[in-house]
């Protein structure tokens, strides 16, 4: 069922929040008033039953009681069917006397759109196989606790990295190893741990009889069945000893050895991953045991099966990485906190099990090679879109726009709302992450008559993300104060508690400007979609500009030519891939189409004459969408045919160049030089003798 069918249940809890029925249902377009009781939660309960019992498809304006709620629900037999929302605190509560109706008619809206088309999915299968890595005293202490708590669940095995002189266990539950230079790769469920052996006893062979310590007169082998190679004078006798076990091998030491496992538990100290965000099943919960018990816990529910969605889409063609082995844009793969990208010829390659959906990597991405498919772009547009009409719909001037995380943002926002109550201009938006909000996605709240985004992220945010968002606020900022926009209406803030986000939207009011809404859809390609949006801002804007001086990494530019060094040789029509330098066809010229330009610096790496430089900045109007040359030459014309091929300049330069060479000096093979293709080929057939033979050097 499409979400706008889904029937509406409003709480006032008790009172404390103000529905007006008549401007909410207006706003909302709907066919009947809205109900809305009093306390959904206990005295109205019986009724709210009843309700969802003749319209189990519902929206429901309550998340603190969402577990009663639900229980209620599930006694109905519409459990699946009932979505809940937050809005109490996210839009309900404000400064006294504020018009909170804007906000609540907004969340509404936003709520009963339909959900984001289904992409492809990306499984995970874990059977369980936990790989615990650190010092012997904590790893065999929690493998210990795995095997009692877990033991039926997980199946766990031991890798040792440093010697602590910790006994092994009586009984041999599980595998135990010791090893060095480990190093781990993969995901839930496909962990490929690598390491070299670092004692001469294996600890898998060991049977642990006591014969190998019996027998070294150096006590060099104590109850942990490891050598100490600081007291081993090396006379093998452990060695005899375990003879026919085999377990103890001076040579094997450094042998490499690699296993596969599904889960990791890793109590190194620093981890192995030191990634912002590493793979699922990997955890690193540090030296402090309330985490490690956390983090074991967490490990016990990854066993199973798993899905999620694959959060991005590639397309090769247009990705401006590298070409013929000359780099060109990097970004993605700085951006990603995950390792999920890497360099793959000219284009990169996701790992898809690795993406954790931030969406960093598409918001950077200048061309749309890599774009954010769920939600994309385009949907997170349409939600902006609804929601502003809404708001406007019941009166509310122009709000500002605040984009959070699903998780910890909204329980922040929820925490400030029910403390103070969130300024009553804010209408908080929710993305998956905000490392995926960019350009596109700011310029078209802009353009849908938002008066401000702010982007809210924590504290813990990689840096990489922060500098993307910076980058694509400084962009934004230097469009938007050219046409006479304010700077402030694009704002970036971090916050970790309630107080401090309550002051920073304080600290960054809107300037009162907004933009008449526009009505176009955003399209998902995302050159279009900033088209779009700039032609809309553009239009409206207060000040009127010709072209716009933007900072060094915008995805908007010229490409400037030294003429005299240029020799016309296409190299860099060959390497762009956005299709912005082209050929003259049938005459020696080099064309630009400043709308396609993405600043890549490919064109400019792979010239051989050092000829091109980049010029960030936004060209207005029709000129950025016309041809215009960047050298033309005149063309050299054959001397047997007069059929005109290459350039005059540079026939000359190689026929100065190798006027001066042996095998040329005889002037017929540098008067070929001067043929076209074909005419060479005749005058060699024609004239055989005067051709120069590899027998002549």
């Amino acid at each position: 069922m499409n979400n706008a069918d889904k029937a509406i249940h409003l709480c006032s809890c008790n009172g404390t929040v103000s529905f007006d029925i008549t401007r909410l249902t207006d706003a909302l377009a709907l066919d009947a008033p809205l109900d809305v009781g009093e306390q959904l939660c206990r005295r109205d309960a019986h009724t709210f039953a009843q309700l969802l019992g003749r319209a189990p498809e519902a929206i429901v304006g309550c998340t603190q009681e969402s577990a009663l709620l639900r229980e209620l629900a599930d006694d109905a037999g519409s459990a699946s069917g009932v979505t809940f929302i937050n809005l109490r605190d996210i839009a309900g509560r404000s400064a006294r006397g504020a018009d909170v109706q804007p906000a609540l008619a907004a969340q509404l809206a936003m709520a009963r759109l339909a959900e984001p088309a289904p992409v492809p999915a990306v499984s995970y299968e874990s059977a369980g196989q936990l790989l615990i890595i650190g010092p012997a005293g904590a790893a065999l202490g929690w493998a210990q606790r795995a095997q009692q708590q877990y033991g039926e669940r997980l199946a766990i095995n031991v890798l040792i990295t440093a010697n602590d002189r910790s006994e092994l266990p009586v009984r041999r539950d599980y595998p135990v190893a010791s090893g060095r230079n480990v190093s781990v790769a993969g995901w839930l469920g496909a962990f490929e741990v690598s390491w070299q052996r670092a004692n001469a006893i294996d600890l898998d062979a060991c049977v642990r009889c006591n014969a190998c310590i019996d027998a070294c007169p150096e006590g060099a082998i104590g109850y942990d069945y490891q050598v100490d190679a600081a007291r081993c004078t090396g006379h093998r006798a452990c060695a005899s000893a375990c003879r026919d076990i085999g377990a103890i091998d001076f040579a094997a030491i450094g042998a490499p050895r690699s296993e596969t496992y599904d889960l990791v538990l890793d109590l190194s100290e620093p981890a192995l991953l030191r990634i912002p965000h590493p793979p699922q099943g990997y955890l690193s919960p540090g030296r402090d045991p309330l985490e490690q018990s956390l983090a074991l816990q967490q490990i016990a529910s990854l066993v199973g099966e798993f899905e999620k969605p694959k959060f991005f889409t590639y397309k090769p063609s247009i990705c401006a990485h590298s070409r013929n082995s000359k780099q060109g844009c990097n970004q993605c793969i700085d951006v990603c906190s995950t390792s999920a990208i890497r360099a793959d010829g000219d284009g990169v390659f996701v790992e898809p099990h690795l993406c954790m959906g931030c969406g960093a990597c598409a918001t950077v991405c200048p061309t749309g090679a890599m774009r954010y498919a769920y939600p994309s772009a385009s949907d997170v547009a349409l939600r902006i879109k609804t929601a502003l009409k809404a708001w406007r719909a019941t009166g509310g001037h122009a709000p500002r726009i605040l984009f959070h995380g699903e998780t910890r943002g909204e329980e922040l926002i929820a925490l400030a709302g029910r403390h103070r109550g969130l300024p009553a201009d804010v209408l908080p938006l929710a993305v998956h992450d905000v490392a995926s909000v960019g350009l596109e996605l700011m310029f078209a709240a802009l353009s849908y008559g938002a008066a401000q985004c702010v982007i809210l992220s924590q504290g813990d945010q990689p840096d990489a993300y922060a500098a993307a968002t910076a980058a694509q606020i400084g962009i934004g900022r230097s469009v938007l104060a050219a046409l006479g926009y304010p700077a402030s209406a694009l704002v970036a803030v971090t916050a970790d508690d309630a107080a401090t986000l309550t002051h920073a939207l304080g600290a960054h009011p809107a300037a009162g400007v907004s933009c008449p809404p526009a009505s176009f859809a955003l399209p998902a390609e995302k050159r279009g979609a900033l088209e779009f949006c700039l032609e809309h801002l553009v239009r409206h804007s207060p000040v009127k500009a010709d072209v716009i001086a933007l900072p060094a990494g915008a995805p908007f530019g010229a490409v400037n030519i030294d003429q005299a060094a240029c020799t016309l040789c296409m190299s860099c029509v060959g390497a762009c891939p956005a299709s912005a330098l082209m050929d003259g066809g049938e005459r020696p010229a080099l064309r630009f189409l400043e709308r396609n330009c993405v600043q890549c610096g490919l064109c400019v790496n792979t010239c051989p004459e050092n000829a091109l430089s980049l010029e960030p900045r936004l060209l207005i109007g029709d000129a950025a969408r016309r041809e215009r040359v960047l050298n033309e030459a005149e063309p050299f014309h054959c001397i047997r045919c007069s059929a005109p091929f290459g350039t005059k300049q540079m026939i000359d330069a190689m026929t100065g160049k190798l006027a001066a060479h042996s095998m040329f000096a005889g002037g017929d093979a540098l008067r070929r030089l001067q043929m076209c293709a074909d005419c060479r080929v005749i005058d060699m057939m024609q004239s055989p003798g005067r051709e120069t033979s590899v027998f002549d050097l």
